[in-house]
């Protein structure tokens, strides 16, 4: 065979080498390598985790079609060391150099968190911590932090009235602390609105704000309603009566039970802080969570002459000025529920 024709065969044989090889790092660089999922997929990379344990969670998760090919890149391109701990969202055509320029940029998605209205707080720290790095019992004891309280101008017994109810983004190693700091802050921004405009007498700080809107959130559910309730207990403040609100007791009960059940005579007994059918004034704090419905309704209440109410059986509730029109009011409602649980039980 002559010369130059052994070259040329050399040199094909050259080219065709490093065309292929450079089609396989394409391949292994931009190819999908999801594991055959639709829309996006998320994957948790815990703080201090090697590269090894990264791709262990990647590949656990489904998300990771060839974690030889994905090792590879991240050898050759020497970014395994680079790869951040967080909350990623990984779409289902992503290649190799994609999931790695995430992981080491640190690109993460938010986590979406809705907190209930009128919840346990125990509720709402499950909640929180559902798909977040901290657990519920670092929720729980954030609350209850006298520190991070006094910053935010109250105390443990209230802070968890100021947890407003909405949808919130948070990074996954957001901390608790600077979780109830975030939702705070949205609720100072709301709340600085409503209280421009308010007209509770007597005036109220944020801390009774949220107290008497915690006893609203229990009472109602009506929005129209929750200013004509609010309206009642300020009426009832104002002229230095009891409360005598349901939910309070409802709420002790809470406290000493476990769980909520139907009120007798003899729960309105009960010694406890927050009866306010044996203490007066407002309770220690909050019930609950209450909703900016709530809270609005206790700063810009309706105007009136009631001083009671009592549950219709219909879902909303009947007012009254005298105590002889609400008891006449609760005959009526206690006969109609004895009726329904007569037909129920016949």
């Amino acid at each position: 065979m002559s010369r130059p024709r052994t070259f040329a065969i050399l040199t094909v044989g050259v080219v065709a080498l490093f065309v292929g090889g450079c089609a396989i790092l394409y391949y292994v660089a931009f190819a999908p390598n999801t594991g055959g999922f639709e829309g996006k997929k998320s994957v948790k990379i815990a703080p201090s985790s090697s590269f090894a344990q990264a791709v262990d969670s990647l590949a656990a998760d489904g998300l990771l079609r060839s974690a030889t090919t994905f090792s590879l890149m991240a050898r050759v391109t020497g970014w395994g060391d680079q790869i951040k701990a967080g909350y990623y969202e990984i779409p289902a055509d992503a290649s190799n150099y994609d999931m790695l320029e995430t992981l080491r940029k640190g690109l993460q998605s938010p986590i979406r968190i809705t907190i209930p209205p009128g919840s346990r707080r125990e509720v709402v720290a499950a909640v929180a911590a559902r798909n977040m790095a901290f657990d519920s019992g670092s929720f729980l004891a954030a609350l209850s932090d006298t520190s991070l309280a006094r910053s935010l101008s109250t105390d443990t017994t209230h802070l968890f009235g100021f947890i407003m109810p909405e949808t919130y983004f948070f990074y996954w190693q957001t901390s608790p602390e600077d979780v109830i700091r975030t939702i705070r802050k949205e609720f100072d921004r709301r709340y600085e609105r409503l209280v421009a405009g308010a007209t509770a007498e007597p005036p109220l700080t944020a801390d009774d704000a949220v107290t008497l809107a915690s006893i609203v959130e229990w009472e109602s559910d009506i929005v129209d309603e929750k200013p004509r309730i609010a309206g009642v207990y300020l009426n009832r403040l104002r002229n230095s009566w009891r409360l005598q609100a349901d939910p309070t007791v409802q709420f002790a009960i809470l406290a000493l039970e476990g769980s909520k059940r139907r009120l007798f005579f003899k729960d309105y007994e009960i010694t406890h802080p927050y009866n306010t059918y044996l203490y007066a004034g407002l309770p220690p704090g909050p019930i609950t969570n209450p909703s900016m419905s709530s809270v609005e309704a206790v700063l810009r209440p309706e105007k009136h002459r009631y001083y009671y109410f009592v549950a219709t059986g219909e879902g909303n509730h009947i007012f009254s000025r005298t105590l002889t029109e609400h008891q006449r009011n609760a005959r009526n409602y206690r006969r109609l529920m004895q009726q329904r649980r007569a037909q129920v039980g016949g």
